[in-house]
Parts: C-alpha cells; sequence; structure tokens
C-alpha cells in the first residue's frame, strides 16, 4: 500500500480491470486505438504501473468514466462512469454549460487574442495555425 501522499496505481489497476469487464472490452490493439493509445499503455494500468498523465484521460475514456477519474483514483477519489453524468446532482459532477464545439470556439478566440497581445509581428496566417494548434492539442487531451 502506497504513503497517503503517493499514487496508488495499484488501485488504479483493480478499478480498471474490473470497469474493463463491466464493458466486456478485450485488452487488446484494436481497443487501444481506438482510444488513442497503445495496448502497451493500457496493459501499464491494468499492472499496477505508472503512465504519462496525459494518457490518464484516455484510459478514462476507453473505460466510459467521466474526464479525470484515473487521476481522482490515483488520489484515493472514485471514478465516475459516465451513465451516472447524465444526472449531475447525483454524481456530484459539474457538467459544462457549453458544447464541445462552443468551447473550442471559445478556446481558440481566447489563444488568439493572447497570441495577437504577446506575439506582435507574427504574421496572421501563423498566429491562426498556432491558435488552432494549441486548441488541438487541448482537445487531444481531453481539456476541451
Amino acid at each position: 500500500m502506497p504513503r497517503a501522499d503517493e499514487p496508488d496505481y495499484e488501485r488504479l489497476a483493480t478499478l480498471a480491470r474490473r470497469r474493463r469487464a463491466e464493458l466486456g472490452l478485450a485488452l487488446n490493439d484494436k481497443n487501444a486505438k481506438a482510444g488513442g493509445l497503445s495496448n502497451r499503455t493500457w496493459q501499464r494500468v491494468e499492472k499496477g504501473l505508472e503512465i504519462r498523465e496525459t494518457n490518464y484521460v484516455k484510459i478514462d475514456g476507453l473505460l466510459q468514466w467521466a474526464p479525470g477519474s484515473c487521476l481522482s483514483v490515483l488520489d484515493g477519489g472514485h471514478p465516475v462512469p459516465v451513465e451516472e453524468m447524465k444526472d449531475p446532482e447525483a454524481s456530484g459532477v459539474q457538467k459544462s454549460p457549453l458544447s464541445p464545439e462552443a468551447a473550442s470556439k471559445e478556446a481558440l478566440d481566447t489563444v488568439q487574442l493572447a497570441l495577437i497581445a504577446t506575439a506582435k509581428g507574427t504574421p496572421a496566417e501563423e498566429l491562426r495555425e498556432m491558435s488552432e494548434r494549441v486548441v488541438h492539442d487541448l482537445r487531444e487531451r481531453g481539456l476541451i
């Protein structure tokens, strides 16, 4: 058992294996790739080994848990299955009032304004490309 200030990888492994079994998912390359990660990374989670923090949101997606569930489990909390998110009051989950498209648009506008304010002399096309790249990366990490 890890110290209170250490992530509990074994607990996450146990809950992840249980959830995968509940969902009837095979631990294979096809399912891992569908989630945007390698089968080796998924196996590491189920063996109680550490992975890059940015990959935990992908594991959340594969296991149909709310984003941040894996990190919550590592800190002693509990995962929130996506089906529980349908009633935010019951699960304690706060849903965004924005659709994913609106959140992406807001993020893009915010990044562009920040770049315009700080990247004086940078061509508009380059600012647009940088903004789109930041929003793409935020989406990939499950932050928007």
